[in-house]
């Protein structure tokens, strides 16, 4: 079933939510063992579908959700919106997307075959464009090696992969993954609550620091939820936060970037976000060097943005999407 929604609004707030200009629908579609809850930016009342236009699908990053595009989406040419699907999903355990069972473990494997089956319903017989942040950057950049057919171009935001990984790891990272799968079943690795819209709201605006109040209390509607005791909670699993029990492997990921056949724009944030994760166990020089291996590969960059960049100049990155897709 399909719903239109409204933008929300906070009854108690100093400034009103920002007010969308493109409105959405949202709708749940069975892949794999869940529902899977996709957000459809459809043409305008009247337009015509063009059919040769690929589904454009914006992939999130971690503790995020689809909404978190919406910016991007309003800041879209009407041209370039005009006859062309756009879509943004919630990954598993994250948003609206949940398993019929509890999960106490994800895979990143599992996203993967999510996105597999999903653009099987959307798009069957024709190649998508794909947008991924962060997280979702690096599911699509292995996807689009497993399945390069699949991709027409592919644009990753801040999709950096991750610190390269040494066998001798193994077994700590494995004692780390059981310590903390018993951690959770103790009622441990929670995420935190909160009292109020707004205070979800101060919480995104306390990350990132160029986000203005408007956007984080609309966003905050969306990236949350209130109990029936009208705390509010973030709408992702705390199993999210358990180490994944295997090693990040560079060579297989370098065999993926080298599969990957789509044109590829990687964008990149002014903010070093990278260094300041890593602080030197992996560095912009060394992603830069990974990304060479993909055939067909541009840089780009974003002036006074962090990771966050589809937040902090979503115009600027709209106009990078348009420009490459066209």
């Amino acid at each position: 079933m399909t719903t239109h929604h409204p933008t929300q609004t906070s009854p108690i707030t100093d400034i009103s939510p920002y007010q969308p200009r493109r409105q959405w629908q949202s709708q749940m579609l069975p892949v794999r063992n869940m529902q899977c809850h996709l957000r459809s930016w459809e043409p305008e009342a009247g337009s015509r579908l063009d059919p040769d236009l690929p589904v454009l699908v914006l992939a999130h990053g971690w503790m995020d959700v689809a909404a978190s595009y919406q910016f991007v989406v309003d800041a879209f040419s009407d041209a370039f919106v005009q006859g062309r699907r756009i879509v943004a999903h919630d990954w598993r355990g994250f948003g609206l997307s949940r398993g019929a069972e509890p999960c106490d473990s994800y895979y990143f494997t599992d996203y993967l075959a999510d996105l597999d089956m999903l653009l099987e319903q959307i798009s069957p017989d024709q190649p998508i464009d794909l947008v991924g942040h962060s997280m979702g950057g690096n599911i699509s950049c292995m996807y689009a090696g497993a399945r390069p057919q699949r991709i027409r171009r592919f644009v990753n935001l801040e999709g950096f992969g991750m610190a390269p990984t040494t066998a001798d790891q193994a077994p700590g990272r494995l004692a780390q993954w059981m310590d903390q799968l018993r951690e959770q079943r103790a009622g441990g690795l929670g995420l935190a609550s909160y009292d109020s819209v707004e205070a979800v709201a101060n919480r995104l605006q306390k990350t990132n620091r160029r986000l203005p109040r408007d956007k984080a209390l609309w966003l905050a509607h969306h990236w949350s939820a209130p109990d029936a005791q009208g705390r509010w909670h973030i709408l992702g699993d705390a199993a999210h936060k358990i180490a994944n029990p295997y090693l990040y492997r560079v060579d297989e990921a370098l065999a993926c970037l080298a599969a990957i056949s789509a044109p590829t724009l990687s964008v990149e944030a002014s903010d070093d976000s990278l260094g300041q994760w890593h602080q030197g166990r992996y560095t912009l020089e060394q992603y830069h060097e990974r990304i060479r291996h993909i055939p067909q590969c541009e840089i780009a960059h974003v002036q006074d943005a962090g990771h966050m960049l589809h937040h902090d100049q979503p115009e600027a990155v709209a106009r990078l999407i348009e420009d490459f897709l066209r």
